[in-house]
């Protein structure tokens, strides 16, 4: 092993081919640009160059790859969520996701770990059962489970927290994690690859609209024309809309967490509690991750506030008691783009040629890879995937919403 390191630091390939190509100057035109560098728009690039040799591409991204929300997750993966509609898209999702290694020859650090959701009144219980036979209606596998089988699985869970007894929960066998970024820069490396073109450092500070189509965006690097446009910018999807000339059913929320100092392994599964809002899992370095709800009031901006700290801490310790004596380690926000239905709004927009990727809300990472390959599939085609139809911006105007409130981890 050190002769070979020697080797391969002495020959004259060094340094090894980089995943992404070093920054070069913009085109003045492309077939498309994708505004945002998270998740989403590195999936659709990618999907784009992968099933319909779409690759005269830009990916622009204001600060740097995946910095947004895409960093700023607690990177859960799951799909029990209370429609059908909701259940099928982000099934197909869940198994997209297990993949992904493989198709990138890239490790993202997928783990399936299952997610306990528990149910502490009687109301929750008649809802947990509802929405268990929804999952297991569109394959997913999800079940009931009462208490002693909640003892058996997390044996360190404190079953009687105060006022608020567990009753019961609802095992999501199909709960996992994956390394945020690494699902990032494997889509980036496999789009790069591919000649789609990632800008960083690239802000879009308009877009050019000529009698109702979008013929291009106008950056701090200067104009470019394309074809069509798609914004993936997260919660600065209503922003990005005005500039565009209309309005979207997005109010923006901060969303906070953190994480503890690196404890032995204790709990493998994901375990969240939206009467307690809060959610806890360990990363595989050992250290303790607690989510809970948005803020209460809209904000853009991503700092860490001392009552969402003492909230969550709170709840966390009733969950697991022997945590009071954990050292927080750090604090981070993320900003939400929520929509009236807690549903993301998918497809075209008022403007042709632009298209609308916004209201993720809290759970945009785990639908990267399904939000890539529809969005692709819509862009390359002009048709909407019967997948994706449901969310599109105009059920609003038609009062068809799809109802995923309450479907978080923890209550919103």
């Amino acid at each position: 092993m050190p002769f070979g390191l020697l080797k391969y630091g002495l020959s004259s390939r060094y340094p090894a081919e980089v995943d992404i190509p070093p920054p070069k100057a913009l085109k003045s035109s492309y077939d498309v640009v994708i505004i945002g560098g998270g998740g989403h728009g590195l999936a659709i690039a990618y999907y784009l160059a992968k099933y319909h040799g779409i690759t005269d591409v830009a990916v622009l991204e204001k600060a740097y790859l995946g910095g947004g929300n895409t960093a700023r997750n607690t990177a859960v993966i799951r799909s029990n969520y209370l429609t059908s509609e909701g259940v099928r898209f982000y099934s197909e999702s869940v198994r997209l996701f297990q993949q992904l290694s493989n198709e990138f020859d890239f490790n993202i650090m997928y783990s399936e770990r299952g997610q306990l959701t528990l149910a502490h009144t009687d109301g929750a219980v008649r809802a947990f059962r509802q929405r268990a036979e929804v999952n297991k209606h569109f394959g997913g596998r999800t079940e009931m489970i009462d208490r002693q089988q909640i003892r058996e699985l997390v044996p360190t869970l404190n079953l009687d927290p105060g006022h608020l007894p567990v009753l019961a929960g609802l095992w999501h066998r199909d709960g996992a994690t994956a390394r945020h970024d690494a699902v990032a820069w494997g889509y980036a490396k496999e789009a790069a690859k591919r000649g789609v073109e990632i800008h960083q450092l690239t802000s879009v500070e308009d877009v050019v609209i000529e009698n109702g189509r979008l013929t291009g965006v106008k950056t701090n690097r200067g104009a470019i024309r394309c074809g069509c446009a798609i914004q993936a910018v997260a919660g600065h999807s209503s922003t990005m809309a005005r500039k565009a000339g209309f309005r979207l059913p997005v109010v923006s929320y901060p969303l906070q967490a953190m994480v503890t100092q690196p404890v032995k392994p204790f709990l493998d599964p994901l375990v969240s509690s939206s009467a307690l809002h809060c959610y806890v899992q360990q990363t595989s370095r050992g250290e303790v991750v607690f989510g809970g709800g948005s803020d209460p009031y809209p904000l853009y901006n991503t700092r860490s506030t001392l009552d969402l700290k003492e909230s969550l801490i709170t709840s966390g310790i009733e969950m697991f008691p022997f945590l009071a004596k954990a050292k927080l380690m750090r604090q981070w926000a993320g900003i939400t783009d929520m929509t009236p239905d807690y549903s993301p709004i998918m497809g075209a927009s008022p403007v042709q040629n632009y298209y609308l990727d916004a209201g993720w809300g809290t759970w945009g990472f785990k639908a990267t890879p399904i939000c890539g390959k529809t969005m692709a599939e819509l862009i390359a085609t002009g048709k909407t995937p019967e997948l994706i139809a449901p969310f599109c911006l105009e059920r609003f105007d038609h009062f068809r919403q799809i109802n995923e409130m309450g479907a978080t981890a923890a209550s919103h």
